[in-house]
């Protein structure tokens, strides 16, 4: 009974009703904030928007995402370039979206700034005053011309350029983030900074669409060139990136040029069936396909149909590796060290690629099913080790020395001196983030010894196996120092 009730739940988290509904795994609704600026409350202030709202994922609120209905053109149209504010500098602090970066490696280090903007105009026959943060090398002349954008999590974070950060500042290339959810978090960390602003799900589409082509103009980077940008987004945000696709068909720049070059749904299990004339690069997590809610649409080269589905074996819905919210940790497992953001960047890459060189990305195996959960507790099929066969490889599954799980219980009572984000929302907030966590389950040293013999061996392997991947496109050299230093910190 108590898995019929969570598969019933999950499903309602997931979206599985078909592409109208949006992945709400990490639901925009009314409840606990993910993360945000500090603020009464800690990170994320108050009353923000939670993984699901008020009774835990899938609750109420927990279908965050889905944008009211809009009145398309039916014929492509250009859209009204909005207005461009000077940079905000305050009053007060400004919300910080960005807080969950590995050790280090900060805007400051790379030689990045974060300027943010407002942006006025009306959508869907409403005005709105909506804000941008843009995050590029503080050098112009070192900006790549290729720009990420994404629509702020309603939790309060902007999840794509956290979980690329590292690839993206070591390229040169700039992240635009969009409010597109109402501005709660924002507000009321600073109301008097933030006054005036407004904006409403059925506005979503066309201000992606405005703001898009403002951005494209360069006038928001300082007056750089933009050579290709694609819109991207995590769990809730993949829902608007899905939901946006009918309008992007129809959307124009004042020039009547595309707008977006690119897709990037992440994870996102939904079926895609909007077919739109720029690629499409999707990327379940292992919370996907293990609740069945997983397309099986075909990768494809066809003009017109452009798909690429990458399934990371080992990679969980959310980062617990960098999550300022997940420490310490307040589920009974180990959270997974598995580095989110060296592999999302892979995927990212290959998009760029793509829509920037028109270098097709290669065809990846998917992640073996078996649809059995009585045997291992998974619809995956997994291997002696207990991790998943098939799917894009690492190091982290190929040499491992933890076996990768998911939605590992929450601790109960909630684990002492908990994140400001857990100790709000106590142990509903736990069970929330703890259902959407990879955990990992350390091997014993004896089977560390019988598997490498020597700490030696295993690293050796570890770097032999690294450097294969790099060379198939399958790991970037930027994540190289990360991998090894991972593998030269395991003792036994």
């Amino acid at each position: 009974m108590k898995r019929l009730t969570f598969i019933a739940v999950l499903a309602v988290l997931l979206g599985v009703a078909g592409l109208s509904q949006t992945l709400s795994g990490q639901g925009g609704g009314g409840g606990i904030p993910q993360g945000g600026a500090a603020g009464p409350g800690g990170p994320g202030g108050q009353g923000g928007r939670g993984f699901g709202g008020p009774g835990g994922p899938g609750g109420p609120g927990g279908r965050g995402g889905a944008a009211a209905p809009s009145n398309l053109p039916t014929t492509p149209t250009a859209v009204a370039l909005p207005t461009l504010s000077e940079e905000i500098t305050g009053p007060g602090p400004i919300y910080e979206s960005v807080q969950s970066l590995p050790p280090g490696k900060t805007l400051a280090a790379a030689g990045y700034q974060a300027k943010e903007y407002f942006v006025t105009g009306t959508a869907n026959g409403q005005p709105y005053k909506t804000r941008i943060v843009v995050r590029m090398p503080s050098d112009k002349s070192k900006f790549s011309g290729l720009v990420l954008v994404e629509s702020m999590h309603g939790s309060g974070s902007a999840h794509m350029f956290e979980f690329t950060s590292m690839y993206t500042m070591a390229s040169g290339h700039a992240a635009v983030e969009i409010q597109t959810t109402a501005p709660t978090n924002l507000t009321q960390l600073n109301a008097q900074r933030y006054q005036g602003m407004q904006v409403n799900d059925s506005q979503r589409n066309e201000i992606f669409a405005q703001v898009g082509s403002l951005v494209r103009t360069g006038k928001p980077l300082g007056g750089a060139t933009v050579r290709k940008m694609i819109l991207a987004g995590t769990s809730q945000t993949a829902g608007f990136v899905i939901n946006y696709l009918p309008a992007h068909v129809v959307y124009r720049t004042p020039e009547m040029g595309r707008i977006y070059d690119g897709f990037m749904p992440t994870s996102n299990g939904s079926n895609i069936t909007q077919d739109v004339d720029v690629p499409i690069m999707h990327l379940p997590t292992m919370l996907e396909v293990s609740a069945a809610n997983i397309t099986s649409r075909q990768d494809s080269d066809e003009p017109g149909k452009q798909y690429r589905l990458f399934e990371f074996s080992g990679i969980a819905h959310i980062d617990t590796r960098d999550n300022v919210r997940m420490k310490p940790d307040p589920c009974v497992l180990p959270m997974s060290e598995f580095p989110q953001q060296a592999y999302f960047s892979v995927a990212l890459n290959h998009l760029y690629n793509w829509v920037d060189k028109g270098i097709k990305p290669p065809h990846a195996e998917r992640i073996w099913l078996d649809r059995d959960e009585l045997n291992d507790g998974s619809r995956m099929a997994l291997d002696e080790h207990g991790n998943p066969r098939g799917g894009i490889r690492s190091p982290y599954v190929d040499v491992p020395v933890v076996k990768y799980s998911i939605r590992p219980a929450a601790l109960n009572p909630v684990v002492p001196n908990a994140s400001a984000y857990i100790a709000q929302g106590g142990l509903q907030a736990a069970n929330q983030m703890c259902g959407l966590a990879g955990a990992q389950t350390p091997f014993p040293a004896s089977k560390l010894k019988e598997l490498y013999k020597s700490k030696k061996n295993y690293v050796a392997m570890v770097e032999k196996r690294l450097n294969e991947l790099e060379k198939q496109g399958w790991s970037l050299p930027v994540y190289h120092d990360l991998i090894m230093g991972d593998a030269n910190r395991v003792n036994f």
